[in-house]
């Protein structure tokens, strides 16, 4: 198997930029989600050259109405000492993301459950899946709920992507995405809705996926802080690196 990584990792953006130290990747569809409107560094800047990416990526975004700005560092290098300290004194939210796979074979044995129903999304359930996907998506913004439905719509008509809904007792309270590629299957979006929680609905909708692609790699991303993660790793799924990001929201023009 050959080795999986970072830039296995689908994104919704364009390439604007590239030069010897980043790319920066845009989506004039998608402006306000932040993973689509970012900067990639492809060695560690050193501070003057952070700030002066910074300012270039703010100015441009600027110019676009967006507040923010995001940056992604490459794969398995944490910042220098002289960087945190920077994000701290300039109140940049940092963190970082690890990468996970598995073979489907090797995931959990997963009996059925009468009260848990799961669904490829349809002409039939669209409207669920957008109603699950837009509570969820309430969490970062009315505004960003609002914007999200056009890409769900250009995903449901697109082949290489594969929307799927869990059900309990009828109700849907749960999502995933996976886009599709040649030798991999990568997992975005999985979400269960708090109520429904801790019933075993989550390792549900992954044993879906590893049934519907049997012959490709599964892959996915977690916050390297949250919860989830501690879930992939009891499932079987390999640590395969970490990825360090910064973002800065609400952007002044004097900052």
């Amino acid at each position: 198997m050959r080795k999986i990584s970072f830039n296995d990792i689908y994104t919704e953006s364009h390439l604007v930029v590239g030069t010897e130290l980043y790319s920066h990747y845009h989506n004039p569809e998608m402006l306000i989600q932040y993973d689509s409107n970012y900067l990639q560094f492809h060695r560690m800047p050193t501070l003057q050259e952070f700030i002066e990416a910074a300012t270039y990526l703010k100015e441009f975004h600027q110019k676009n109405g967006q507040k923010h700005v995001k940056f992604y560092f490459p794969e398995n290098r944490k910042p220098s000492e002289e960087l945190i300290q920077f994000f701290h004194h300039q109140s940049f939210e940092y963190g970082y993301l690890e990468l996970y796979a598995i073979q489907p074979e090797q995931f959990p044995i997963t009996d059925n459950h009468l009260d848990i129903t799961i669904r490829i999304v349809s002409e039939v359930n669209f409207d669920d899946y957008l109603q699950v996907q837009y509570e969820q998506d309430l969490e970062f913004g009315e505004e960003f709920a609002k914007a999200k439905p056009a890409l769900y719509r250009r995903h449901f008509q697109d082949e290489t992507f594969m929307q799927i809904m869990s059900y309990y007792q009828g109700t849907a309270v749960g999502s995933l995405e996976v886009i599709i590629k040649e030798d991999t299957a990568e997992i975005d979006g999985l979400h269960v809705h708090q109520a429904f929680r801790k019933k075993g609905i989550a390792q549900r909708l992954q044993k879906f996926v590893m049934d519907q692609f049997p012959n490709k790699t599964i892959i996915l991303v977690a916050d390297g802080e949250d919860t989830p993660r501690e879930m992939y790793i009891r499932q079987n799924y390999r640590y395969l690196g970490f990825q360090y990001e910064v973002q800065k929201v609400d952007l002044k023009k004097d900052e």
